[in-house]
């Protein structure tokens, strides 16, 4: 079975399943997918059933969902298309990062093998996405993303921006105004408000905001020269 074989529905529910275990959480619930679906738990649990008919996912009614080897394949297949397409509306169409989600989520779904060789060759293979979230490799590898904690619980120290949630545009419109993006430096005095950019400058950010940006511990000295780059 390959990527093309699915419905459209089956292929965005094996991108959200896996990448709810990305960064370190939990297995997704039925009750989470339908949030993140609109729909009900019903029709999820519906879902489901056919999913592990086809053996790409392990369920259990009232227990979290967890794909097979198979799954795991084929999303990671999707979520490559995904991030590939996220990548080259930026970098290449000039979409602002808070644009690009919908647009990708719309084109993902019909986008050959051929036409995404096409992009990762002009993009010169890039790992991650606008956003910080590594784009798996052709055959399915993908860099881990141990040792990332969101920014509400990082104590005091200088950490580097890791990845920044994609699901909400007006706090990715928001946090690209506080210059708050992948490879930024920032300083925390305290866990609760203290947060300075590299060069000093103190930014506001709310517990959501906190919440939304992952980053890793950077002890270094503040970056020479030009700072990474803001997504537009």
């Amino acid at each position: 079975m390959e990527i093309d074989d699915l419905t459209p529905i089956a292929q965005d529910y094996l991108k959200v399943i896996w990448s709810a275990v990305e960064w370190g959480e939990p297995p997704i619930t039925t009750k989470a997918l339908a949030e993140r679906f609109a729909t009900s738990q019903a029709n999820v649990s519906g879902t489901m059933r056919r999913l592990e008919a086809q053996d790409l996912v392990s369920y259990e009614p009232y227990k979290p969902v967890v794909l097979t080897e198979l799954g795991q394949r084929l999303a990671l297949g999707m979520v490559r298309r995904h991030r590939l397409i996220e990548t080259f509306l930026a970098q290449v169409l000039g979409y602002g990062w808070e644009e690009v989600h919908e647009d990708a989520e719309r084109l993902e779904h019909a986008a050959s093998e051929r036409f995404l060789t096409r992009i990762d060759e002009i993009l010169s293979h890039p790992t991650t996405d606008p956003h910080g979230d590594p784009i798996p490799t052709a055959d399915g590898r993908w860099e881990s993303q141990a040792g990332a904690i969101r920014l509400a619980e990082a104590g005091p120290g200088g950490y580097r921006v890791a990845r920044v949630d994609d699901s909400d545009p007006g706090r990715l419109s928001r946090l690209r105004a506080l210059r708050v993006a992948p490879g930024v430096r920032l300083l925390v005095s305290d866990r609760r408000s203290a947060i300075a950019l590299a060069d000093g400058t103190p930014i506001e950010l709310a517990p959501d905001d906190l919440d939304a940006v992952r980053v890793r511990p950077d002890g270094g000295a503040a970056p020479q020269g030009s700072p990474p780059a803001v997504p537009d």
